[in-house]
């Protein structure tokens, strides 16, 4: 009897104390971003899938944003503060065309992105953010992120949630580190090779990368867009 009281008087003071209800803003939703800068072009590449824990909730969903003819945003991360970091940019780029007559220049945008990266930087956009494009000289440019604006203009950048196992391959073969061998100057096609083996790479030990991978080659001609197939478990 006294056990049968006792077990009572606990069940009774457990349920009467404040039950705490967390809640987060943030989702991750995975994937990887990145770029590659040459003399005359830039490459940039994504995958495609869209995850939240161990669910993958949609394959075809892109990370990559042309924010002018000559210049695109990639992003990983929580999806919808992605989209809405893209709409705010679409908007003060706009404004600029309007009242200037022509549209941003890269370094430009690139300010643009971490002047409004920093304005959130008290609840910060869940995007972790590399921007490619042409600069004025018609040499391409990789801009690298941090969550609340800090850049520097590099040779090559990747994010997200495969970064771990891009960024290495990439100092072998791009940035050419630890190696005798003078640094090959590659054409924009080998680069879009390597960036498919890349996240061949990543796609095997990374769970939130694959489907497809989404590339970008900009030179002063435009944008061309070209797919290519991931695993897809």
């Amino acid at each position: 009897m006294g056990t049968l009281m006792a077990s009572t008087e606990a069940s009774v003071e457990a349920t009467s104390k404040p039950i705490e209800h967390r809640f987060s803003p943030y989702d991750f939703n995975g994937g990887t971003v990145a770029a590659v800068a040459g003399p005359d072009y830039v490459v940039v590449a994504a995958d495609t899938r869209l995850s939240s824990g161990y669910e993958i909730k949609s394959r075809h969903v892109t990370k990559l944003h042309a924010l002018t003819n000559q210049c695109i945003l990639a992003s990983a991360g929580c999806k919808t503060d992605v989209d809405q970091l893209r709409s705010v940019l679409d908007i003060r780029g706009k404004m600029y065309q309007h009242n200037h007559r022509k549209p941003m220049q890269t370094p430009s945008v690139a300010q643009m992105l971490s002047v409004t990266l920093y304005g959130k930087r008290f609840f910060p956009y869940y995007a972790f953010n590399v921007l490619a494009g042409m600069d004025a000289a018609g040499v391409g440019a990789v801009y690298s992120y941090d969550a609340i604006g800090s850049f520097e203009r590099t040779g090559y950048s990747a994010a997200g949630s495969g970064q771990a196992y891009v960024i290495p391959f990439l100092d072998n073969v791009i940035g050419n580190r630890n190696r005798l061998e003078e640094k090959p100057v590659l054409a924009a096609q080998e680069v879009v090779e390597l960036l498919k083996d890349a996240f061949l790479s990543a796609g095997e030990r990374d769970i939130y990368t694959g489907d497809q991978v989404e590339i970008m080659v900009v030179t002063k001609d435009g944008i061309q867009t070209q797919t290519f197939a991931l695993k897809a478990d």
